[in-house]
């Protein structure tokens, strides 16, 4: 019988992480109204998402103890502190800059973590992601986010 390791088990702890968040999602819509599947309410999404994430979770839980695929000890500092560090800076900006700078950063931050970054493609994918997201979420869907704040 194999032993079953999980205290370094990459898998194992994505999955934890998976069943943390859904469960949370879970909880936090337990007071919004769920509806149906034709006329949603508001915990209707936060709800089947959590659940599939928390699904999702425990298989990756279940495989990571089966194939024991350890952490990597070379993880990047600077991924851990800029990756968060952009995604919280995205949420700031969008309300005193506006959508086209706020998702600048977040995609040029989110890029600078890796360790192969090259400033002049993170600038060109900035770029194009936020021409792209703009056209979708603010032209297409029709989100009501400024794409620019007059100050």
């Amino acid at each position: 019988m194999q032993k079953l390791e999980f205290r370094d088990n990459k898998d194992f702890w994505s999955g934890v992480m998976l069943v943390i968040v859904g469960a949370a999602s879970v909880i936090v819509a337990r007071n919004y109204a769920f509806g149906t599947s034709l006329r949603m309410g508001p915990g209707y999404f936060p709800t089947v998402l959590g659940s599939v994430l928390v699904l999702f979770g425990l298989y990756l839980m279940v495989a990571g103890l089966r194939r024991g695929e350890k952490i990597d000890p070379d993880w990047s500092l600077r991924g851990l502190i800029l990756l968060p560090t952009s995604l919280v800076l995205f949420g700031i900006l969008m309300s005193y800059t506006g959508f086209i700078p706020a998702m600048m950063v977040l995609v040029f931050g989110s890029a600078a973590a890796g360790t192969d970054f090259r400033p002049v493609e993170a600038l060109i994918l900035a770029i194009g992601l936020t021409v792209f997201t703009a056209v979708i979420f603010i032209w297409g869907i029709g989100l009501p986010y400024p794409l620019l704040m007059n100050w």
